[in-house]
């Protein structure tokens, strides 16, 4: 069985992390995705965060599976040659450069469409169009600057940024959809499209939660599922709401057996209301089953930080995992706090090619992630990241040039 994306050509102007991991996604799904890099140097990546000298970071390994790597100077006339030749041979052309840099190096939108009328052409930038359209962005920017930041901590601490890297991660998967949907489109009308993916609009796509609840507290100015109710205040943006689950299911993370030591013995447990009598249970507290203050959801809600607290009291008594075992019997929603050490370690993870070993020419082995999405009739693979340049020759034979005429092109510094 095929991949799912076999037979389409991606040009990938991208670096980094954003546009790298739109076109490694793509790359993962059965695209062949051709990585455009300056000779020499490459995508910046290769060498930021080093942990063996002169080898390729994990940071760039880790983002640009799948993929070929051809060393080409766009300055260069003849250089220019081979991307216009890539362009009107490829479906899509992928770039998270800053604003106007595509188009400095001559291929406008225009450009393009005369080179390619089928041609996509899919950006990450910062921001969409407005006042910030021409700032350089990063990832902590796009957190805070499409709202995760501001309601991210605790009420009495500053505005947080994640770990997870919602910005620019967040919004390569963004893009990806964008362009898989534009080449759906084209089997109907034949043409390219432009497809961009804001950093900002896509970390607010992720807190659309956080809207949702700015427009209640407009409304109402209290939100009775957040640990400020019913004691704290209400200001007139949503809060920072520390642990709180974000939904109509209280949650709240709570310290398990050896926490003291271990920084991540903790366990994330909601009081989901089926299972309201099955926790009580649990952890010996059957008399809320009929006091007025814990028998309802309602009644619950001004007293939701008590109530974990007698709940820790238990979860206290048992390692993450013991809990874990105990809770699901019952079907009562709860998750471990788990290590990036614990993940890395994980089988299940392993087996289902959500985490993968890659061998690598000069690093050798190594952990990576999988694809995140997996289909049944067409199954991802995992192969390690090129070497700078590995594939020059190759791709431009499939462009037509003879070996002398590649051998012109390096002395001329075209490649």
């Amino acid at each position: 069985m095929g991949k799912a994306l076999d037979g389409v050509r991606i040009l990938d102007f991208t670096h980094v992390q954003s546009g790298p991991t739109c076109t490694q996604l793509l790359a993962w799904l059965g695209a062949d995705v051709v990585k455009v890099e300056r000779a020499g140097e490459g995508d910046i990546t290769r060498g930021q965060l080093r942990d063996i000298p002169d080898v390729d970071s994990l940071y760039f390994t880790m983002l640009n599976h799948n993929k070929r790597s051809i060393t080409i100077d766009a300055k260069n006339p003849k250089g220019k040659e081979i991307l216009e030749a890539l362009v009107k041979r490829c479906d899509v052309l992928v770039e998270n450069f800053a604003p106007g840099a595509l188009d400095r190096m001559g291929f406008t939108w225009e450009r393009v469409q005369q080179l390619n009328p089928r041609m996509i052409v899919a950006s990450v930038k910062g921001f969409g169009p407005g006042p910030y359209e021409d700032c350089k962005v990063y990832e902590n920017v796009a957190q805070c600057a499409g709202g995760s930041a501001s309601t991210t901590g605790f009420d009495d601490g500053p505005p947080l940024v994640t770990g997870a890297q919602i910005g620019d991660s967040g919004t390569g998967l963004h893009l990806a959809l964008g362009i898989v949907a534009a080449l759906y489109q084209r089997n109907t009308t034949g043409k390219g499209q432009k497809v961009l993916a804001a950093m900002q609009d896509g970390v607010l796509n992720l807190c659309r939660v956080k809207l949702r609840d700015q427009q209640r507290l407009a409304r109402t100015g209290v939100m009775e599922e957040y640990p400020q109710y019913p004691n704290g205040k209400f200001g007139d943006a949503v809060p920072r709401a520390g642990n709180a689950s974000g939904g109509g299911q209280p949650g709240w993370i709570l310290k398990c057996k050896g926490w003291e030591t271990d920084p991540n013995a903790y366990i994330y447990f909601i009081t989901q209301a089926p299972v309201w009598k099955d926790i009580c249970k649990v952890i010996g507290r059957e008399e809320w089953l009929t006091h007025p203050d814990y028998a309802t959801p309602k009644a619950r809600l001004p007293h939701l930080m008590e109530i974990f607290g007698k709940i820790e009291e238990w979860t206290k008594t048992k390692d993450k995992f013991e809990a874990m075992e105990i809770l699901n019997k019952y079907d009562i929603p709860c998750g471990p706090i788990l290590s990036m050490k614990e993940i890395a370690e994980e089988p299940s993870l392993r087996k289902t090619g959500t985490v993968v070993e890659v061998d690598h020419p000069k690093r050798g082995k190594y952990l990576t992630v999988g694809n995140p999405i997996k289909m049944s009739d067409s199954p991802s693979d995992v192969s390690r990241s090129p070497l700078l340049g590995e594939h020059t020759e190759e791709v431009l034979a499939e462009l037509g040039y003879t070996k002398e005429q590649v051998a012109e092109l390096r002395s001329a510094g075209a490649i």
